[in-house]
């Protein structure tokens, strides 16, 4: 019941806030302009600070071991390639493809993904899920760009994709932060004199999470659900069945021996946890559907309350939490 209620606590919030931007477009207080330049500030400025804060706070990096990252970069990289002949077969659409393939490996563990690490296993399950982090958030990203680019209008070029993912924001943010993070034990700008620049980073990194939120309210159209129907049931299924399924139900069945709790509520967070919100902005900009990426995001968001609590209660009927 406590992963039921987590899971509700964690998903109120950001529907009521979607809610939210979808009322204040209604009322023309958010115009369609207005929300397309607020998306690219997320994705170009606010979401990349948040992501180079999330990395530079990681501790305990000599602590964990590399094994349930080895097999988390593996699933990923399975349902990833798994996605493609998948969505293909879903829809003619070239451009809700790419958004289709998102839906079957990227989830948001960037704004959930911590908290409910921490929410199934208490410190120990933050110290996991923050290192994991680091890998998976930079892995999200490359193969967005890659499946955005394959399915773009015109021909996919290798030198262009490779072009998108060294000039993707949120990426070259978690390399900063990396970089940042090993200089850390000499530079730690939190307590030293530069301290300032900390907050600055700070107070525009919780911009990010509402601001995006409030863009999606203002970009979502409940006109486009007929018309996406079939591409959203198959994103539901992937994101909120198949991928907790076969994420979490391999890691059990073939590691619960070698995994320990903490670890293994590191991977529910990235199983279990709904498509990512930084996935609008990145379809926008890289010419996707948004309006289904959109969809995806909140279908999936409502959905995975349940598929969370279900997974975690399992896991912890099995002695795993």
């Amino acid at each position: 019941m406590d992963s039921f209620i987590f899971a509700i606590n964690a998903v109120l919030p950001i529907v009521i806030t979607v809610g939210l931007g979808y009322i204040l477009k209604k009322i023309r207080f958010m115009s369609a302009d207005f929300a397309k330049q607020a998306n690219k500030l997320c994705f170009r400025v606010f979401l990349p600070v948040m992501l180079f804060l999330n990395v530079y706070k990681i501790d305990n990096i000599g602590s964990i071991e590399p094994g349930y990252i080895i097999y988390t970069v593996v699933a990923v990289l399975v349902l990833f390639i798994a996605a493609f002949p998948i969505v293909t077969l879903v829809t003619k659409k070239r451009e809700c493809r790419g958004v289709l393939c998102q839906a079957a490996f990227r989830s948001n563990y960037a704004l959930i993904g911590i908290p409910l690490a921490e929410s199934l296993f208490g410190e120990a399950g933050v110290a996991a899920a923050s290192v994991l982090s680091a890998v998976v958030i930079v892995m999200f990203n490359i193969l967005a760009v890659i499946c955005l680019s394959v399915y773009r209008k015109g021909k996919p070029s290798i030198k262009k994709i490779l072009l998108d993912i060294l000039k993707n924001p949120l990426i070259i943010s978690i390399a900063l932060g990396i970089v940042v993070l090993l200089i850390r034990p000499y530079t730690d700008f939190r307590i030293s004199g530069i301290t300032p620049i900390y907050k600055v980073l700070a107070n525009i990194s919780s911009l990010a999470t509402p601001m995006a939120l409030l863009v999606l309210g203002a970009q979502f159209e409940f006109s486009t659900i007929k018309a996406l129907r079939r591409e959203i049931i198959w994103g539901i299924a992937m994101r909120c069945l198949m991928v907790p399924i076969l994420g979490l139900g391999t890691a059990y069945l073939l590691f619960k021996g070698e995994f320990t709790g903490a670890e293994f509520a590191a991977l529910t967070a990235v199983f279990t946890t709904p498509l990512a919100v930084s996935s609008v902005a990145m379809a926008q900009e890289m010419d996707g559907d948004v309006k289904l990426a959109g969809q995806l995001v909140i279908w999936t968001t409502l959905i995975s309350a349940l598929t969370t609590f279900v997974a975690s209660f399992l896991l912890k009927s099995a002695g795993v939490f």
